[in-house]
């Protein structure tokens, strides 16, 4: 599969068209950046590595059945030389649960043809999560630094 992009991905870019991604009143719709990626594309985060457009695709609509709304709030959008990258807070609202901001960063990093061809997310699921579980929170945190800081 083979995208046609027009418009070249840039900081205003990235800020305009994934702030229309996510809908704090429903779910996430990619389609309109979707066209940025490259069927190459290689995504990982906390949980996983996708390789590849069709896998990626596959992912993010698994992800959308799983949730009832997805927000995501950008901020620090930068861009150093064919890498772009950005803070945000994502709060996602589970079927079956509470909903729980995600607090991280992604790397875009694109190719020649300035498609992105590896996004890498950094994020701490289970300590954002933990930190609404009554419990939890504490010893999740405690453990962290006893073995980690």
């Amino acid at each position: 599969m083979t995208h046609n992009v027009t418009l070249p991905l840039t900081v205003a870019l990235v800020e305009e068209l994934w702030s229309k991604t996510y809908n704090p009143h429903g779910l996430p719709d990619w389609s309109h950046i979707f066209p940025y990626y490259h069927q190459d594309i290689v995504f990982q985060d906390s949980i996983q590595r996708v390789e590849g457009f069709k896998d990626f695709e596959a992912m993010c609509q698994r992800l959308t059945k799983r949730c009832r709304s997805l927000h995501m709030e950008l901020s620090n959008v930068n861009q150093k030389g064919n890498v772009i990258s950005m803070e945000w807070v994502m709060t996602m609202s589970f079927k079956k649960s509470p909903t729980t901001p995600l607090y991280g960063s992604t790397f875009l990093t694109l190719n020649e043809a300035g498609m992105i061809i590896k996004q890498r997310d950094y994020y701490d699921l289970w300590g954002d999560i933990f930190n609404y579980v009554p419990h939890w929170n504490k010893m999740y945190r405690k453990i962290m630094k006893k073995y980690f800081g």
